[in-house]
């Protein structure tokens, strides 16, 4: 009844209503039905007519109660319109009707919703000195919001002074606090709370279990990993692409690619499609152990599949090729990339320009960096490049210049750099110094060094050890 058409407009009524309500006529529909029909107006999203009404039933003294207030509070957080309802909750008190756990709950979780944890805690320290008990999704919202925010300790804070309240956390508690302590590299109190989990008898998702199985991946505990992921089968978790992704790229770690790979091969029959990260992370296996050809068959199964590949896929293997000594295959790829309508950015031009300096082609390098001077920001589509020089391309340049014996090119090209308004690193001041010292120009590299300094960048080990030995070879 409430979602059916057409609702008369707000205006006309809220003139009828406020004859009947004003007639205190029998008829007039009870509370009960107000709220339905408040309720059903806040789902379609028409608050304003929903405080419309709201307002019109307070001012002719109609009985509200607090699933009356609630409703309108839900309406208003569901809208983000926060200032509203935590206004509409000191109302609510002048109007002598107590807020309880659902008014506070509904207005906290709107709150971290919208990333305002400050008002949230200062919500919930408000329910406290009003003895309204808290309760477990009020805590698990907060908690939440904190972890995605990057407040691990303040989150560990709050849940441990929920657990002191004897307030128990729930799966979403749980989770929340196992990925945050898995992102701080805290895996052993991770693992805790997971047995914690399961003695509780609280069964962990596969959300949790993936969390810390890529924690044990990360922290090169792999055979501790393996045994979460049987785990997890024996309790007929289905693994998602999360699980899967954190499993290959252990076995690759591990040299065991041959099992990756069998892993990957078996998702589908799981019923879990493989994504483009999973593809990314095995060819990135592959590459790394200089099987750029098993790498290149899971490229093209991606195209069959429909898969898009993306900039990391193709960098993954640029970066393989050149690895091999394919210079040839590195240069096919990286026009394969632009084909697709893959742009490439400034990692893919960097391990672009490093390979092919490293390999002596320094000219064709410099073919390709003089296209990409060409390009900005803000280009179209048809554009090759999306992305122009910055100070690491800079630097490759500069490196293989000097390493070249041709100083003349990179002192001009860290004048250009100059004065395209892109700052040095010590990356390139350590490069510069080098080529000054190779050609005996002692008093220009030790100028550069002392000017480091001013310019906010500190000299590295490398800068120190550059320094020295051009001395030391001068016999200074």
């Amino acid at each position: 009844m409430v979602r059916s058409r057409p609702f008369p407009s707000a205006i006309d009524f809220n003139k009828v209503m406020g004859v009947l309500l004003k007639m205190n006529r029998p008829d007039v529909p009870d509370v009960v039905t107000f709220n339905t029909l408040l309720h059903g107006l806040c789902l379609e999203d028409r608050i304003s007519e929903a405080l419309a009404l709201f307002d019109l039933m307070l001012e002719t003294g109609y009985a509200l109660d607090v699933i009356t207030f609630n409703t309108v509070v839900n309406g208003l957080c569901r809208g983000g319109r926060m200032l509203e309802a935590v206004a509409l909750v000191d109302r609510m008190v002048e109007h002598g009707h107590q807020p309880d756990v659902v008014t506070y709950g509904t207005i906290v979780n709107g709150l971290c919703k919208m990333g305002d944890t400050v008002s949230a805690l200062n919500l919930l320290r408000k329910m406290e000195k009003s003895r309204i008990k808290p309760h477990v999704f009020i805590y698990s919202a907060i908690i939440d919001r904190l972890c995605k925010d990057g407040r691990h300790i303040d989150a560990e804070n709050l849940f441990n002074e929920m657990r002191e309240k004897e307030i128990y956390p729930n799966i979403v508690t749980y989770s929340c606090m196992i990925d945050a302590f898995c992102n701080c590299g805290k895996w052993i109190d991770a693992e805790r709370l997971l047995r914690e989990m399961i003695e509780r008898k609280i069964d962990p998702d596969v959300v949790t279990f993936s969390a810390l199985i890529n924690a044990f991946v990360k922290e090169g505990k792999f055979s501790e990993a393996e045994d979460l992921y049987e785990e997890m089968i024996r309790r007929c978790i289905v693994p998602n692409t999360v699980t899967y992704n954190s499993m290959m790229d252990g076995f690759c770690k591990q040299n065991r690619r041959d099992e990756a790979k069998q892993m990957f091969d078996s998702m589908d029959s799981k019923g879990c499609s493989p994504n483009a990260v999973n593809f990314t992370t095995l060819i990135d296996g592959f590459c790394k152990a200089r099987r750029v050809d098993d790498g290149m068959d899971l490229l093209h199964e991606m195209y069959q599949r429909g898969i898009v590949a993306d900039t990391v896929t193709y960098n993954t293997l640029i970066h393989g090729f050149f690895q091999v000594g394919d210079l040839n295959g590195a240069l096919d790829i990286f026009q394969e990339m632009i084909s697709t309508g893959v742009r490439p950015d400034i990692v893919a031009l960097s391990i672009l320009l490093d390979g092919l300096c490293n390999n002596g082609k320094l000219e064709k390098a410099l073919e390709i960096f003089e296209e990409m001077q060409k390009s900005k920001m803000d280009l179209d589509a048809s554009n090759t490049f999306g992305v122009e020089p910055g100070v690491q391309t800079y630097n490759i340049l500069i490196s293989a210049f000097v390493k070249e014996k041709k100083f003349s090119e990179a002192e001009e090209l860290y004048k250009k750099m100059l004065c395209r308004g892109i700052v040095p690193d010590t990356i390139t001041y350590s490069s510069m110094i080098n080529g000054f010292c190779k050609q005996n120009r002692l008093k220009k590299a030790k100028q550069m060094f002392d000017s480091m300094a001013s310019k906010g960048c500190s000299p590295n080990t490398v800068t120190f050890t550059t320094l020295i030995d051009g001395f030391c070879k001068a016999r200074r």
